[in-house]
């Protein structure tokens, strides 16, 4: 039976199995759930959902796999489990901990990765300056900070050789500016959002 995911991995370039659509969908099921009482996201349509956050999300996949398939990620102010919820699911390879300092939001995340019975997704309740946690290889940003305040908040975490990824809308121009001179962007990538009628783009960044 085809899933609801599928013409978005079509027109994202992704080839996930039919396990791994069947649990994006079951993710989706389990966010409008869990949304109806305990308000992890604004969006309450399921097709908006679909569009506004699952496919926002896997249009990230492939600039994630041209670097690499595997390694510790750290999904900072996670919420719901966006993007570290998807990433966990369409890429394997990667050992996901979403933070968060809201408890509801990251035991919904502990409750997928039981019912997606997802083994490298992790949730963590606190402050991403007060986790306590061996360093990442990549740390992921979806509307969570300015670009300095994300690195500022996040850099102990970073491992040797490690990166940032933010998730942004419109190029951000003056946030890049405001960047410490120790930090450096090395690539804006921008990206089409299938059914999206919106600017994203993602911005890497590592120490200088």
């Amino acid at each position: 039976m085809p899933s609801e995911v599928d013409p978005i991995c079509a027109e994202l370039g992704l080839a996930p199995s039919a396990a791994q659509t069947s649990a994006l969908s079951h993710y989706l099921d389990l966010l409008q759930r869990w949304n109806a009482t305990h308000n992890l996201t604004a969006v309450r349509d399921r097709a908006d959902m679909l569009t506004q956050h699952l496919a926002d999300c896997m249009a990230i996949i492939r600039p994630l796999q041209r670097r690499t398939e595997q390694g510790r990620l750290l999904d900072v102010g996670s919420g719901g489990g966006l993007p570290g919820v998807v990433i966990a699911t369409l890429l394997p390879g990667w050992d996901v901990t979403c933070v968060d300092a809201v408890a509801k939001k990251t035991a919904f995340v502990r409750q997928v990765a039981g019912a997606l019975n997802l083994l490298n997704l992790h949730a963590a309740h606190s402050r991403v300056e007060r986790l306590q946690a061996p360093p990442f290889d990549l740390i992921t940003a979806r509307a969570f900070a300015s670009l300095a305040d994300f690195t500022a908040l996040t850099r102990k975490h970073l491992a040797p050789g490690g990166a940032w990824l933010a998730m942004k809308g419109r190029v951000p121009d003056d946030e890049m500016a405001a960047l410490p001179p120790d930090v450096q962007v090395f690539h804006v990538e921008p990206l089409h959002v299938p059914g999206l009628n919106a600017h994203r783009c993602l911005v890497w960044m590592q120490p200088r």
